[in-house]
């Protein structure tokens, strides 16, 4: 018999946290339903409590969710937990998913609680947590850096108290593949009641073993893995739901479980979430990566020409990737064009798809030949950008020799507002003029990159922008023929990400 694995989603919430990240709530709408159409089983909406923000997105994502589990994150805190209740109580499966650290160092650092503290907590947040949803998930925070004796009564409580998940993460990243499934052996076989729970991984990627890790751990009984789209996530990030699904369908031979995954809405997903978080994802990434299935010495070129099974041990078709020839241009039609983006992977409303169709006009215009590539980033910035607050309407720029002069336009709130500034150079002419409309002295540019889309002279730009602000970072990014468009687009689009972080605070001992 093959078990399924429960693919645990915590892109939303502990991808969220990532430095440089934050979504809006329209952004992690779009999100949550792609996740749903992956497959994906249950989806960590965020934390309730941290700011209104997040459970109003939590609440929302409950409330749109068709099939997955939604869960919200809680401390071991009673207003923690009756905040996630109510934000995933009209979920047609709602979870609260409770937390406290089981480390010696954690609870005498963080926490300040002896082990017998820890477990009476365990046992009032999970009891109060039963009361209010059926379906209650208990993590250990740091658990693999826990005395196993104590690590063992912790579960056996978390259990006897109504948890029907037992979450046993590799908080820092510290375990290898041997140790952490060894763990789960042992947990499971000596918890008396371990048999009332399915057992779950988080795992972070600080050494590199995020997905090793969770695979050891399902050979070593666990039936849940907690995981991001791209692997997004604190400091390193976590292991990669794509990498994890992928891993599983190809090695079944020597793993014999299933997901729900529908591979062929993994790229979309990958895509989707760089758009929405402006975390390009490394050209050598496994599975989504732009050289995933690139070949470019002669030997592997000439064996892919006879059989591509010798190099590629997945189809690129198998994660969504397109293989599609078809050559855009100012001629194409909208049959044409939507095609191309169905093979790309983006399914657009009507409202989206014209306003999709008249800025790839506009770029046929300016290009000789549109790309793949092109056409992501057009609908990447275009589309999903649509809902922030600050909106670029018009960018003019003179420079030369002398001051570089910049008028700029901005849609602030639904109010066009215009300013005209200098600046050493046509960037910090436009930058003046951002900070002129929306003041914001605080915040400070960390980084401005640029690079071509595509190649050629009237190749799009791609500008990435970091800003940080009293300790939180936010990253943009901005797509444009024009460099300087682009670059409006990028800094509007970090301010409006920092926009949305003011709103939360950060709530301490955060689980991971």
């Amino acid at each position: 018999m093959t078990d399924t694995i429960l693919i645990f989603d915590t892109t939303l919430r502990d991808g969220e946290q990532s430095p440089g990240c934050s979504m809006n709530l329209e952004e992690k709408l779009n999100v949550a339903a792609q996740l749903e159409a992956m497959g994906v089983d249950i989806i960590e909406a965020g934390f309730a409590i941290a700011s209104e923000g997040d459970f109003e997105a939590v609440s929302e994502v409950a409330r749109q969710a068709d099939r997955a589990i939604i869960a919200s994150l809680a401390r071991a805190a009673d207003g923690d937990i009756d905040r996630a209740g109510e934000a995933v109580k009209h979920a047609r499966r709602p979870r609260i998913h409770t937390f406290i650290a089981t480390s010696p160092l954690h609870m005498r650092v963080k926490l300040n609680k002896t082990p017998e503290e820890v477990l009476a907590s365990i046992e009032r947040s999970v009891t109060r947590a039963r009361n209010l949803v059926a379906d209650v998930e208990w993590s250990a925070e740091d658990a693999t850096r826990s005395d196993p004796d104590f690590l063992a009564r912790c579960i056996e409580t978390a259990i006897k108290c109504g948890a029907g998940t037992i979450n046993l993460p590799d908080t820092v990243g510290y375990a290898t593949p041997e140790t952490y499934g060894a763990m789960f052996r042992d947990m499971i076989g000596r918890v008396p009641n371990a048999d009332k729970a399915v057992f779950s991984t988080h795992c972070h990627n600080d050494l590199g073993l995020a997905v090793a890790n969770t695979l050891a751990a399902l050979m070593g009984g666990a039936r849940q893995v907690e995981s991001t789209i791209n692997g997004i996530g604190e400091r390193a990030g976590n292991a990669s739901v794509e990498e994890i699904a992928m891993a599983i369908k190809v090695r079944h031979d020597v793993m014999p479980f299933r997901t729900n995954v529908v591979s062929t809405e993994i790229m979309k997903s990958s895509r989707l979430v760089q758009a929405v978080t402006g975390f390009q994802v490394q050209p050598n990434k496994a599975i989504v990566g732009a050289n995933a299935f690139a070949h470019e010495s002669g030997i592997h070129q000439d064996g892919m020409l006879k059989d591509s099974s010798t190099y590629e041990i997945m189809t690129p078709e198998s994660v969504g990737v397109s293989t599609s020839n078809l050559v855009m241009g100012k001629h194409s039609g909208r049959a044409a064009f939507r095609s191309k983006l169905e093979a790309l992977g983006y399914d657009l409303g009507d409202n989206a798809f014209q306003d999709a169709f008249v800025r790839f006009k506009a770029l046929a215009d300016a290009k000789k030949a549109v790309f793949d590539e092109d056409i992501v980033a057009l609908v990447d910035d275009e589309v999903l950008r649509g809902h922030d607050s600050i909106q670029v309407k018009e960018v003019e720029i003179h420079c030369g020799t002398g001051p570089a002069r910049a008028i700029l336009t901005l849609e602030v709130d639904g109010v066009e507002k215009t300013a005209a500034t200098r600046g050493n150079g046509p960037v910090d002419a436009l930058f003046n003029a951002i900070r002129q409309i929306v003041p914001h002295e605080q915040s400070m540019l960390d980084r401005y990159e640029v690079h071509a889309v595509t190649g050629g002279t009237d190749a799009q730009a791609e500008v990435s922008v970091v800003l940080s602000e009293n300790g939180r970072t936010t990253r943009g990014t901005g797509a444009h023929h024009d460099t300087m468009v682009a670059s409006v687009r990028a800094y509007t689009n970090a301010l409006n990400k920092m926009l949305v972080k003011r709103g939360k605070r950060a709530p301490d001992a955060i689980a991971s």
